[in-house]
Order: C-alpha cells, then sequence, then structure tokens
C-alpha cells in the first residue's frame, strides 16, 4: 500500500527541494558548456563525448537505481545518489584547480551524470506513487517547476559567480545545496515502505501502454538533447567556430528563457492534462516543440529582417526614456549592458524568444508523460522502474545524438543539428499518435 504524504506536507517540499538542488548543478553545466568547449577546442567527436559521456553514465545507472528504488527504500537510494552528486562537483572543482585534460572532464560529467539521472528517477517515484492518482500530473507539474526554478537561477547565478570568481566558487554553491537537499531527506523525508519482489523492467518492458510512450519518446529524445544542448552552444561559441559569440551571462539568459516559460506553465498544463486527456498534450507538446526547433538557426535572419536593436542599444534607449533619465545615464547603462552580456546583436532577443516558447512546448509534454508512465508503474507494479524504463527509452537518441551534432556542426554547421532536431520531434509525434490508434484506440487520445 501506498504511503501518502499529505498528512505531512514537509514532505513534497524536500521532494521539490531535491528537484531543485539536482537541476541547480544541470544548469550550471549546461551554462558553462561553451566555456569548456573554448578553453578546450575538444574534436567534433570529443565535442560530442562532452554530452555523450554524460548520458552514457545516465543509461548504466538507470537499471541499477531503479531496481534499489523499488526493492528497498527509495529514501535511502536518494540519499546515495546526492551524496554521488556532490563527489561530482567536488570534481569538477578539482578539473580547475589542477588543470584536467579533456578526458577527466569526460568522466567527471559521466559522475555528474549517474547523479542527476538517480536523483530525478527516485525524486519522480516518489512524488508519482505518494501524490493522488487522479492529480499525478498537477503534482509532477509542480516538482518539475522547481527544477526549472533551478534551472533559471543556476544559469543565472551560476554565469555571474564564474564570470566574478571563477569555477571554484560556483561548484562551492552547488555542493551546499545538495547538502541541504540530503539533509532534508534524512531528516524529514518519511520511510518508503513499498517493496516489489522480483524485476519489475521484465512485465513493465512488453506493457501495451508503455510501449506506445516509447514510441514517441525514442526519437523525441534526439530532438530534446540536440536542441537543448545545440541552443547554448550556438548561442556561446565563438563565432569564429560558428557560434553568435555571446557572453557566458546571455548565454544565460537564453538558457533560462526556456526554463521560466516551462516553469511557469507545467503546473497549469500537468493540471489540464489530468483533466482533459494526457496523450492529446504528448502530442500537442512534442509537434509545437518539432516546429520551434526548426526556426533556431533563422534567428540571425529573423532580427535583421525585422530590425531588432542589439541589447546594449535597447538598454540605452530605455534609459533614454523621460523620467528614467533622472535615474540612469544612456551611455553609462548601455556600456554596462555591453560589459555583461557582450554584443550580442539582433539575433539575442530571437534566440531568447525562440527557446521561450521550446519551453512552453515542453510544458504540454513533460508532465502529461510524466504521469503516464506514473500510472503504469502504480499499484505495486515499480514506479520506480517504470520511470526507469522511461529513461532508458530516452538514453540511445542522448547517447548518439550529440556525437552526430558534433560530427555535423563540424561538417555541415549548426542549422543542420536543429533540422536535424526538429525533425525527430515531428516523426516522434507520428509514431506515438499510430501506435496510440493502433493499440489504444483513436479515443485514447482524450481518454488516456
Amino acid at each position: 500500500m501506498n504511503v501518502r504524504l499529505e498528512s505531512d506536507r514537509l514532505q513534497f517540499p524536500v521532494l521539490y527541494l531535491t528537484r531543485f538542488a539536482t537541476g541547480f548543478g544541470f544548469a550550471t553545466l549546461a551554462v558553462l558548456l561553451a566555456t569548456y568547449v573554448n578553453q578546450y577546442d575538444p574534436s567534433g567527436l570529443m565535442l560530442g563525448l562532452f554530452t555523450s559521456g554524460f548520458a552514457i553514465a545516465q543509461t548504466v545507472a538507470v537499471v541499477p537505481i531503479a531496481y534499489l528504488g523499488d526493492a528497498r527504500d527509495k529514501r535511502n537510494v536518494l540519499v546515495g545518489v546526492l551524496a554521488l552528486g556532490v563527489l561530482a562537483y567536488v570534481g569538477f572543482a578539482a578539473l580547475d584547480v589542477f588543470s584536467g585534460g579533456e578526458w577527466a572532464f569526460v568522466g567527471v560529467r559521466a559522475l555528474q551524470g549517474a547523479a542527476v539521472t538517480g536523483s530525478g528517477l527516485l525524486s519522480l517515484a516518489l512524488v508519482g506513487d505518494r501524490s493522488p492518482p487522479e492529480d499525478t500530473a498537477q503534482f509532477i507539474g509542480k516538482a518539475n517547476a522547481w527544477r526549472l526554478l533551478a534551472g533559471i537561477l543556476g544559469g543565472g547565478v551560476s554565469g555571474v559567480l564564474y564570470d566574478v570568481y571563477g569555477f571554484g566558487v560556483v561548484y562551492s554553491v552547488i555542493v551546499g545545496l545538495l547538502s541541504l537537499a540530503m539533509a532534508g531527506v534524512v531528516l524529514v523525508l518519511a520511510p518508503d515502505t513499498t517493496r516489489v519482489e522480483g524485476f519489475p523492467f521484465r512485465d513493465l518492458a512488453v506493457n501495451a501502454r508503455i510501449l506506445t510512450l516509447s514510441a514517441f519518446r525514442a526519437p523525441y529524445a534526439v530532438a530534446v538533447t540536440l536542441v537543448r544542448t545545440w541552443v547554448l552552444l550556438y548561442a556561446g561559441v565563438e563565432a569564429v567556430q560558428g557560434g553568435l559569440g555571446f557572453a557566458a551571462v546571455a548565454v544565460s539568459v537564453v538558457y533560462g528563457a526556456e526554463r521560466f516559460t516551462n516553469m511557469l506553465c507545467q503546473p497549469y498544463t500537468g493540471r489540464l492534462s489530468d483533466r482533459f486527456g494526457r496523450a492529446t498534450f504528448v502530442a500537442a507538446g512534442g509537434g509545437a516543440y518539432g516546429l520551434v526547433a526548426l526556426a533556431v538557426p533563422l534567428a540571425p535572419t529573423i532580427g535583421a529582417e525585422v530590425a531588432l536593436p542589439s541589447l546594449p542599444a535597447l538598454a540605452g534607449a530605455v534609459a533614454s526614456l523621460p523620467g528614467v533619465t533622472l535615474v540612469l545615464d544612456a551611455n553609462a547603462t548601455a556600456g554596462v549592458v555591453d560589459g555583461l552580456l557582450g554584443t550580442p546583436g539582433e539575433s539575442f532577443l530571437v534566440l531568447v524568444a525562440l527557446n521561450g516558447l521550446l519551453g512552453v512546448a515542453d510544458s504540454f509534454r513533460e508532465p502529461a508523460s510524466m504521469a503516464l508512465f506514473a500510472d503504469e508503474g502504480s499499484d505495486g507494479d515499480g514506479v520506480a522502474s517504470s520511470f526507469g524504463i522511461r529513461e532508458l527509452v530516452w538514453r540511445p537518441g542522448s547517447v548518439l545524438a550529440p556525437m552526430v551534432g558534433g560530427v555535423l556542426t563540424t561538417s555541415v554547421g549548426y542549422a543542420a543539428v536543429f533540422y536535424v532536431g526538429g525533425a525527430s520531434a515531428l516523426v516522434g509525434v507520428a509514431l506515438f499518435l499510430g501506435a496510440l490508434w493502433y493499440t489504444q484506440g483513436a479515443e485514447a487520445l482524450t481518454t488516456w
């Protein structure tokens, strides 16, 4: 029988804190990845490994962590993976002190990958297992909103801290957050009393609904891995290498746009999907994501066509407005913005807007998809293993896509990466709709 946390409301906030701490660390590396690329100047294949090493470790970690989560106390396993996260970020700090090379960076990224996937899987399993069945997507949406808030703050704060203090202070903040989350799990979170005998992956792997979701999720993993990673690389890598050459703080703003819109929408879209049909939200979100992804490489063209101002020029214009000039000097304000963000030009505002639209699109898909997986693993079938299968289906695309993206970047250009990513999302939606109608019937789009 599932343990319900309604009697102790502090336990959900602790799980949300866990999501926040893990997301903060993940966001930091996402924003600073372009900085590491500029520092190491890797080959195309090594550039792919900077992301694939992370994803490979996630793949290896899924089955043992999910199995332990169903067979043992999920709380204790969660504490263990949070401790692994602390070790990973101490490792990143050590790379800076001891000037570690490319392979050392890939190795620490792999350690981070195992910690991130373990924390995410177990925290979601606990939220899904302990929330009311009719409101699962709503609770998952709230949990994801905290992770996304961490993405916004993690990207912004880490970008500023790095520019001012360097890597050491950045990783100290992450270690502190993870340590606080560990203390909360130990002191507040109620023990997990559910136990699943045997190897639940075996039965869940042939579950018709999970197979239907997998038809969408496998190609969609290629789309999200390419688009989320390459938006930031495209923004931050130097112009001579084909990127837009934004400063680290500007890259963090681009990153935060997707997280901000996703965070605002997920609790609401999760609640709507509980009411109107989660499958509809999966298909709509995936399709919209693919279409927006196709437009990303057009950001400089769009900005030039609509004659958008550069950000320093826009800041100076705002400071020149009547009344504002009493507080701000236009030239000084433009200079401050230029110093922080560089001169990204008109493409900056377009890229921020497009990444924000990607966040809106994914807010429709994510809580609905997670709730469907939670449904199949509840009632003693193994909710951690259900989320584990969800992770495993994602892994082939997330491992192979960055290496393909790295080769495409160096041989064709950044635009090709976004075209492949957008097309992959649209293919996933087509496969999902076909599989859904074949296995569940056309009415499942609104009833499932």
